[in-house]
């Protein structure tokens, strides 16, 4: 028996020689990458970016409302979108899609929850103090959203003990990313 593997298009692939002389085919099927959609591509955004974008198994959609935002090369993996109004967006993130909201306008943040809240996704974050996010709970109840839905959003992003640095902040939400979907959730449970 004999066996080829080659890479193709980033798929690996096998060929084996069967022992009636034929060949098959073998072809190394991946998960799908994890999308991932960050809103803001200021100070954090960019840090957020440097972090995740080498990480496998994640996929960036980065959408801000001003081109001159994003870096000149954006890197491998990595998406952007322009768009005046970027929660006219959400409707376009696969449901199972994780978002980061770290934008310069508390409007918009608030309008990316709000919209968030009225569609699925896997994971939310939010970047913001206990004010912000106190102000930001009744305010989206106001719009009709309930308290265990709000609570899906995670406010503050990353670990909070690491500091207010954009990097610091990229490096602890890079860390609830790998530990998967669910990590959030039960990191809440442990603070709780």
């Amino acid at each position: 028996r004999k066996i080829w593997t080659a890479e193709l298009a980033n798929r690996k692939a096998s060929w084996v020689e069967e022992q009636n002389g034929g060949w098959r085919v073998v072809e190394i099927v991946r998960r799908s990458a994890r999308p991932l959609w960050l809103y803001g591509a200021g100070h954090v955004g960019r840090a957020l970016v440097a972090v995740l974008a080498p990480l496998p198994g994640i996929r960036i959609t980065w959408v801000d409302t001003a081109a001159g935002r994003f870096p000149e090369t954006l890197p491998a993996g990595v998406a952007h979108r322009v768009a005046a109004d970027p929660a006219a967006l959400v409707t376009e993130a696969p449901a199972g899609a994780e978002h980061l909201i770290v934008t310069f306008s508390h409007a918009l943040d608030l309008e990316l929850c709000h919209r968030l809240l009225g569609r699925g996704f896997a994971a939310a974050g939010l970047i913001g103090s206990a004010t912000k996010w106190a102000r930001f709970r009744s305010r989206l109840a106001a719009l009709g959203h309930g308290e265990a839905q709000i609570a899906r959003i995670r406010c503050p992003i990353g670990e909070p003990a690491f500091g207010k640095h954009p990097q610091a902040i990229a490096v602890g939400v890079a860390a609830d990313l790998l530990r998967g979907p669910g990590a959030v959730a039960r990191k809440r449970e442990r603070e709780a």
